[in-house]
């Protein structure tokens, strides 16, 4: 049977989502507290890469086992065994073509930032003390949901057959002193959204203006466009299946 698990993390303590070979990964937590638990080899599959640092509010993965899961007893199993930075959810029993990662129609991530010195926004929030115009942020975002190609954002050297990418919602939103910015598409490309809000920061302190995202993007050269901001701010907060 194929089942998804739904869980969250902060990944302050991990390289990222995926496994490597000599740093803690999140993928290998999980598959190795399921395969303690359920007594049988398990190696999941995300729904997609977080880079280091970076943390999931929302994240599936799928998994193959022979036996019938009972949900809420592993659910609470899994919790007390994992560490405290990981929590799941539940357990989902889909059809054996399901796939965590190509079957995913959207993802949103959200990146925040606080504009004041705080002790406890630190680890989860970028601190940004200059001043930030958000309507003109917001008028630059708007530019990303007319282009499709967004080489310009993507990591160098980074194997992928398309640098197409269908974004569907870029926003900004002030909160008191908390700025969040919020991303949806169909697909992000490696470092995509930190180097997008990197360059949008640009326009914010006046840097760059809105034509020069534009041609930016037209570029296709990463060398152009802002520097990745640092991978605490982001989060995955939202990934949509058709079936669930």
């Amino acid at each position: 049977m194929r089942y998804f698990i739904a869980f969250a993390y902060n990944g302050k303590n991990y390289c990222g989502w995926q496994y490597q070979p000599h740093s803690p990964s999140v993928q290998e937590t999980l598959n190795k507290a399921l395969t303690t638990l359920l007594r049988t080899p398990i190696d999941v599959v995300g729904a997609g890469r977080t880079d280091t640092g970076v943390h999931a509010r929302q994240m599936y993965a799928h998994f193959d086992i022979d036996t019938e899961i009972n949900n809420t007893a592993l659910t609470q199993k899994l919790n007390s065994f994992l560490p405290k930075d990981i929590v799941v959810y539940g357990f989902i029993p889909l059809h054996d073509d399901a796939h965590a990662r190509f079957d995913a129609t959207s993802r949103t991530y959200e990146y925040h930032i606080h504009t004041y010195k705080d002790a406890f926004d630190n680890e989860g929030s970028w601190y940004h003390f200059h001043p930030l115009d958000v309507a003109r942020m917001n008028e630059a975002a708007q530019v990303l949901l007319q282009s499709t190609d967004f080489k310009c954002f993507s990591k160098a050297h980074t194997d992928v057959r398309t640098y197409n990418c269908k974004i569907t919602q870029a926003q900004w939103e002030l909160h008191g002193n908390k700025l969040v910015f919020t991303i949806t598409a169909d697909r992000f490309l490696r470092n995509m959204v930190r180097a997008i809000v990197g360059t949008l920061v640009n326009v914010g302190i006046g840097k760059i203006t809105v034509d020069d995202v534009r041609t930016i993007i037209e570029s296709r050269d990463r060398g152009h466009a802002g520097a990745s901001v640092p991978a605490h701010g982001l989060y995955l907060t939202k990934v949509i299946y058709p079936y669930l």
